[in-house]
């Protein structure tokens, strides 16, 4: 999706219908900087207002996601390619997510490391070593919260008995036994438990 097409094209939609970007803002219930930002091509319009905005616009989401008023001759085919722009757009952005993860992973895992490794060499106290390793262990517990979060939202886990691939709840994920990316949780769709791999895409 051009953003930069799709920003003149609400700014041009905005002022046909004589809305200020401080007049369209107060309507959304959010800052004429965001508006700002769309109409400059730097953000997009988030998910959850772009219906109200289209509305106030007096266009579609194709429309929208098209940067022009889409002719009904060309309908399905935008409409068609739009949603696989966002699909791959989810996909790209649940990759860096998941990328990010281990990131932080070995961020918050390394204090620790180096902290075993001093208590192991420098003579000390044993309450100073104890100290030390606890300390070390703070980034790992901050870290775990969201790096939980990560693996829960980016991508989708396929069910091993009936293939059916789902976004699982945040408690599901925080209690399942796993190995690396791959969980023990029981499939919403068939029922039964088995040990369900970590995928990107939503279709096989």
């Amino acid at each position: 999706m051009d953003q930069i097409k799709i920003g003149r094209f609400i700014s041009e939609c905005r002022k046909k219908e004589k809305l200020t970007q401080v007049q369209l803002a107060e309507m959304l219930g959010i800052t004429d900087k965001a508006v700002s930002k769309w109409e400059r091509g730097v953000a997009m319009p988030d998910s959850s207002i772009m219906l109200r905005l289209c509305d106030i616009l007096k266009i579609t989401v194709n429309d929208l996601l098209c940067g022009e008023v889409v002719t009904m001759d060309n309908y399905n085919k935008e409409l068609e390619k739009n949603l696989l722009e966002m699909v791959r757009q989810k996909e790209a952005a649940d990759k860096r997510l998941l990328k990010l993860e281990i990131v932080m992973g070995v961020i918050a895992i390394l204090p620790l490391v180096a902290a075993a490794i001093i208590s192991c060499i420098v003579p000390m106290e044993e309450w100073k070593s104890a100290l030390l390793v606890g300390l070390s262990l703070i980034p790992l517990l901050i870290a775990t919260p969201f790096a939980l979060k990560i693996e829960q939202k980016a991508g989708y886990y396929e069910c091993k008995k009936c293939g059916h691939r789902h976004i699982p709840g945040y408690g599901s994920v925080f209690f399942a036994m796993h190995v690396n990316r791959t969980r023990y949780m029981r499939c919403p769709k068939c029922g039964k438990a088995s040990w369900q791999k970590k995928v990107i895409s939503k279709d096989k």
